[in-house]
């Protein structure tokens, strides 16, 4: 096909948005909603994770260290944590440094401890796990180092938030799965309808003697274009709300942070992201759409 076949089929695309703009509106609106709900909850994933990953770190896994260990046999397992590529945070407390901790832990019923004769807190580590997943294989490999009495770890919160991120993981690949396949069922519905329209003047061009791939170029760029404009809106009307979320838990951090809920990201980090991927999956939303309507119903 020739250059100049190419451009007039691509402004003729262009052109049908507005001389149809009834129908062209309707797919524009269902493509904003769509992308618009699918760009929220992808933000809203991403932010999730960063605070299922603060909630992991405020876990910490205790290990404690039987009575008689040398400076040697501690620097030995601190040494061995150390390397332990699944761990990460690795903290020591004398047996003086644990009693202060968890005194400052009781609070105001930290006096109950002055009645005690002696120290009972053994020497500890305190770690964090990289992958919460990993944490009951990690415990196992900590409690054979020699000398470690005994591991305490928050098996229950550990298998509870693992549970809680794979529900929200898979709520939203399904509500993703769901609005694409709406999008493109009712794009597919419109240009349907847009090809009902003209099919007096697509008989006249089939008459003519245009070839098939002539008079599916403008529906498939009717359909690409009003799907970047729907990834462009989209994009503004996202920014507008996530930051409007986003100021609720900033201006309000103190007591957010104690949930988790810190670290999020800004919009303005991921806005040309937001916008690429937008346009990108409006365009290519238009596009299938385009593509299923023009596979079942144009006979030419």
């Amino acid at each position: 096909m020739r250059t100049s076949n190419v451009n007039y089929l691509v402004k003729k695309g262009v052109s049908s948005v507005w001389k149809n703009f009834i129908m062209s509106f309707a797919s524009f609106s269902i493509l904003l909603v769509s992308l618009l709900q699918i760009s929220i909850t992808v933000l809203v994933m991403m932010n999730l994770n960063i605070v299922m990953g603060n909630i992991e770190d405020t876990n910490e896994i205790a290990i404690f260290v039987e009575e008689g260990a040398t400076t040697e046999d501690i620097e030995h397992i601190r040494s061995v944590l150390e390397n332990n590529s699944e761990l990460t945070d690795v903290k020591y407390y004398s047996k003086k440094e644990a009693y202060d901790k968890f005194s400052q832990q009781m609070g105001e019923f930290s006096d109950l401890l002055d009645y005690l004769e002696e120290n009972p807190m053994p020497e500890t580590f305190f770690v964090r796990v990289k992958d919460i997943k990993n944490i009951r294989g990690i415990v196992e490999q900590i409690s054979s180092i020699n000398l470690v009495e005994k591991v305490n770890a928050p098996y229950d919160f550990a298998g509870a938030l693992v549970n809680i991120r794979n529900t929200f993981t898979v709520i939203i690949v399904a509500i993703l799965l769901v609005l694409t396949i709406v999008s493109v069922v009712i794009v597919s519905n419109t240009i349907r309808t847009s090809v009902f329209a003209r099919r007096n003047e697509i008989t006249i061009m089939k008459y003519v003697g245009a070839t098939n791939g002539f008079i599916k170029l403008p529906f498939f760029v009717e359909g690409c274009f009003v799907g970047v404009l729907a990834g462009v809106a989209a994009w503004g009307v996202s920014w507008f709300i996530y930051d409007s979320i986003f100021s609720l838990f900033t201006d309000n951090l103190t007591l957010w942070e104690m949930f988790g809920f810190f670290d999020l990201i800004p919009f303005g980090n991921v806005s040309w992201i937001v916008l690429l991927s937008c346009c990108l999956a409006g365009a290519a939303l238009g596009t299938a759409g385009t593509m299923i309507s023009m596979g079942k119903y144009l006979k030419v």
